[in-house]
């Protein structure tokens, strides 16, 4: 199996919504984008599939050094082998890299976040850096768009936070702050023995509404001129402020299941995103 091939295969077995937004991408950019999320599932997987945090601590460390071989290119795993082009080509920050590794140890040091600052920290890398780097492969003309990249990220973060509140209990970690269960009224336990409360619909519409300002700010960053070069992230952006519809019309439901968009129906938005975004390019060419 070659690096190529041993991305695409992590990315489609994922089975996650970014798959749909990167079918509509040129084959250059699909590729360099499919690495970077096939690194992030890798770091991702080393918290989520070691139960011994020393162990985690030791793995993480060898990605970072792993990174430190990419740029000096001399990787030895296939996922950093596939990014050796897209790095050069897109000029992506090896800063950037690392800061993701730094967040994904945040799980070992956080089962629960005491406020948003500290969550708000932990989307920033996890995320943003994400997005920051995707936007540098997209391409862009105006320095906005990566206000854009940076708030669609933390919005994409806290959209995954509600979905997977259940599996996130099942696994002893809470990413909803501390003091906002308090305030609505909702104890750690009650998340943590999925019990179902009074003002727990209350607690998840307010996280609703927070995620739904990060896109709301992320869409009025993004300058017209780069719209259809972020057209990826707008598909994204689609297909998750429709699983948030979903989760809102469900009644917030989430600590009992999880909310999920079939395949068929994230192919069929990112078709129909993909399809307007390049209608709206066609209408400004003409307009000039």
């Amino acid at each position: 199996m070659t690096p190529v091939e041993y991305c695409k295969n992590k990315a489609a077995q994922s089975g996650s919504s970014f798959y749909y937004s990167f079918l509509f991408l040129p084959s250059k950019q699909r590729l360099a984008i499919t690495a970077l999320y096939a690194f992030c599932r890798e770091v991702d997987d080393v918290v989520d599939e070691c139960a011994d945090s020393a162990v985690a601590r030791i793995k993480l460390q060898w990605w970072r050094d792993e990174v430190r071989r990419l740029f000096d290119k001399k990787p030895q795993h296939p996922v950093t082998q596939a990014l050796v082009e897209a790095i050069e080509t897109y000029n992506l920050p090896q800063e950037h890299f690392l800061e993701v590794i730094d967040g994904m140890e945040m799980d070992l040091d956080y089962a629960s976040y005491p406020s948003f600052k500290e969550l708000s920290l932990y989307c920033h890398r996890v995320a943003s850096m994400v997005g920051l780097m995707s936007v540098e492969i997209f391409g862009y003309e105006d320095r906005h768009t990566l206000k854009y990249a940076h708030e669609l990220g933390t919005a994409f973060q806290l959209t995954n936070i509600l979905r997977d509140v259940r599996d996130d209990a099942a696994r002893g970690r809470i990413y909803i702050p501390l003091d906002e269960l308090a305030r609505f009224g909702v104890s750690a336990d009650d998340l943590l023995q999925y019990r179902p409360t009074d003002n727990m619909d209350q607690l998840f519409a307010f996280q609703s509404q927070r995620a739904k300002g990060y896109y709301d700010r992320a869409l009025d960053y993004l300058p017209e001129i780069d719209r259809y070069r972020q057209r990826a992230g707008l598909i994204m952006a689609a297909i998750y402020r429709t699983l948030l519809k979903e989760i809102e019309n469900d009644g917030f439901h989430v600590l009992e299941r999880r909310i999920k968009l079939t395949p068929v129906r994230k192919l069929w938005i990112a078709w129909k995103t993909a399809r307007r975004e390049k209608q709206n390019r066609k209408r400004l060419q003409v307009a000039h």
